[in-house]
């Protein structure tokens, strides 16, 4: 067998490798108590942000760590910590989505998306969402 082919072997398995892991590691949308129960996979949890509650910001102790309390889809709520900045209007959003693990009974976010409201929205669009029925 010749070099080349043996390098073009080695090459796909890699390819293979790599399509593999990237669709074992992408979340997939659940709520806190099913994020708990295996808490070494990455999950997307899908919510509301709860603005009674006070945000955890302490640039003292730590800058690059904001935390919040969010109400996921069935109402379950948990404390989420975010290693980051707090991101912009964070507090106008409709929904938002976290993407991360459970450790212990908080989940640490690697990342914060949010759903705003939007101009561009139909109309009912956003009271659809309100109401608990969501669209991932």
């Amino acid at each position: 067998m010749k070099k080349i082919h043996i390098a073009l072997i080695i090459l796909i398995a890699i390819l293979l490798g790599v399509i593999i892991s990237t669709v074992s590691e992408s979340g997939t949308y659940v709520s806190f108590n099913t994020a708990s129960e295996k808490p070494d996979r990455t999950y997307h949890v899908i919510g509301k942000v709860n603005l009674q509650k006070e945000f955890i910001y302490n640039p003292e102790k730590d800058a690059n760590v904001f935390g919040f309390f969010m109400t996921d889809t069935i109402g379950t709520e948990k404390k989420v910590l975010f290693n980051g900045t707090k991101p912009q209007d964070f507090e106008k959003a409709e929904r938002i989505v976290v993407v991360g693990k459970m450790k212990g009974e908080e989940f640490i976010a690697s990342q914060v998306l949010m759903k705003c409201p939007s101009k561009y929205n139909k109309a009912g669009e956003s009271e659809e969402l309100s109401n608990g029925s969501l669209k991932p």
